[in-house]
């Protein structure tokens, strides 16, 4: 039985619960609800949850270690020679193993009998079906993929068969639960709640895990670079020691984090005076009807894809700037060379900017509009012009959320990689020209993990210590952003 069918199986058991234990509920107290408990729902719901929960864990638990132990003795199958093998080798053949069965369940009952025969090749027959393979299979690869195949119908077979008997038992005994003064709200919400600090654990966990994985790497980076020379030089250049040369190279961070910083202040200035006259436009001006058009096309502009402003920059921004430049340069000198290069920070700030533009709008927009109204009120009443409130009334009040939510912007242009790598170029170097190209943390991060690498040389692993030195970086904006925006929230609730 298929899973998605398992689990299909589980949902009809689990619906005909709820319905027999609301059923139930329902003849116990007599057709008055008041003299249960806990409403009639919440007994259904008790009999559904002791109808899944308990299946899903058994399935959960036998995906874990079924595939375990089917590895187990498909490799004790395998004979005394090939078993003998280094383990990567044993790898490589078990690898094989598993490609063959999977391409074996493709088959059909003809193809499988001629491969069964002797007749057919079996490494051809599997590349017509999209299973490619690196050698011919032997016989022992065919006789242990057979044997892996039925393993994993047969601990199919139980799994499904265990799962939908545990489910019935269970919701027996859910239905036998249910009493005139059992408390089902209370063991429902018990289970909500537990399935609650389960999703915010994940949460958590996932992200002790990412920052402690890039921890454990970078620490390794750091073994072989010392911690002084990455965060203080000043030259990039990590060469790579099988291309000919005897040095490890030089990893400076200094010219990363000064195009990161550079093109993310090009992007700021771009950004937050569009949006924020916009977000004060659509907030105190623009009529109901125009709001209601302005502010989701504006919104828009946050659902096009990185990539797509990527090419917009490459295949119009880059040139328009470097012919106008060359233009500007005729005209005032003769000499028709642009001193705007098509990849350069001003054509990637530009074009980030424009990608900022509606997450400055919108988070301005929603902190303005929750000033209270009555400091609207009162400024107009005095005789302040809407322009005047706005300026001094408004804006000083809205300042700390406006600022939380500028920091915010920041941290996402920091991040921001495709726009930069087709706008600003791969070269990182230390200059103030806005029109010459540099680079950015996250472009060299792509660079160092782009192609078959191993993480034991510093040119892989510098990779890492550029993603740990860039999430500290947006965690301490994030941490920020988030304090000013509390004490906004704090003093206006």
């Amino acid at each position: 039985m298929s899973l998605s069918l398992l689990l299909l199986c589980l949902s009809i058991i689990g619906a005909s619960a709820f319905v027999l234990g609301r059923t139930r509920a329902a003849a116990l107290s007599g057709g008055r609800s008041s003299a249960m408990h806990s409403r009639l729902g919440y007994h259904g719901a008790y009999a559904a949850i002791w109808a899944v929960l308990p299946a899903l864990a058994l399935i959960c638990v036998w995906l874990t270690i079924s595939p375990e132990v089917i590895d187990h003795f498909v490799i004790k199958s395998f004979p005394e020679e090939v078993q003998s093998l280094p383990q990567a080798e044993l790898n490589l053949s078990y690898g094989m193993v598993r490609s063959i069965a999977h391409g074996m369940r493709l088959l059909d009952d003809q193809e499988l009998a001629t491969v069964a025969g002797g007749s057919a090749d079996l490494q051809l027959l599997l590349a017509q079906k999209g299973v490619p393979l690196a050698v011919r299979p032997t016989g022992y690869m065919i006789e242990a993929s057979d044997k892996y195949n039925s393993m994993r119908y047969v601990s199919r077979i139980v799994m499904s068969v265990a799962a939908i008997i545990l489910s019935v038992v269970c919701a027996i005994h859910g239905l036998r639960a249910i009493d005139l003064r059992f408390r089902a709200r209370n063991r429902v919400e018990q289970v909500i709640l537990g399935g609650l600090i389960v999703a915010s654990s994940i949460a958590v966990l996932t992200t002790i895990g990412i920052v402690a994985s890039m921890l454990s790497e970078a620490a390794r980076f750091f073994n072989m670079v010392p911690a002084a020379e990455f965060f203080f030089g000043t030259v990039w250049d990590p060469r790579f020691t099988g291309a000919g040369s005897q040095t490890s190279g030089t990893f400076g961070l200094i010219p990363l984090l000064a195009g990161t910083l550079y093109i993310g202040f090009v992007a700021m200035l771009v950004a937050v005076p569009v949006g924020l006259f916009a977000a004060i436009y659509m907030a105190e001006y623009a009529s109901a009807r125009v709001r209601s058009v302005a502010k989701p096309m504006l919104e828009v502009l946050a659902g096009i894809p990185t990539i797509v402003y990527g090419f917009f920059a490459l295949v119009t921004v880059g040139p328009f700037l470097r012919d106008i430049s060359a233009d500007i340069n005729g005209l005032l000198t003769g000499n028709y060379a642009s001193f705007i290069e098509a990849q350069s920070v001003l054509t990637a700030g530009f074009v980030m900017g424009v990608m900022l533009i509606p997450y400055v709008s919108s988070l301005s927009d929603d902190i303005i509009m929750a000033v209270p109204r009555s400091l609207r009120d009162g400024s107009l009443g005095l005789g302040a012009t809407r322009s005047e409130t706005v300026k001094r009334v408004l804006l000083p009040a809205a300042l700390p959320g406006i600022v939380g939510a500028l920091l915010m912007t920041a941290s996402r242009a920091i991040g921001e990689t495709m726009i930069v790598v087709l706008a600003a170029g791969v070269a990182a170097r230390m200059q103030l020209d806005p029109f010459e190209p540099m680079t950015t943390v996250t472009v060299k991060i792509v660079n160092q993990l782009t192609g078959d690498l191993e993480f034991t040389s510093p040119q892989t692993l510098v990779a890492f210590a550029l993603g740990i030195t860039l999430f500290g970086l947006t965690l301490c904006l994030n941490v920020y952003a988030l304090y000013i925006v509390r004490r906004y929230r704090e003093q206006y609730e």
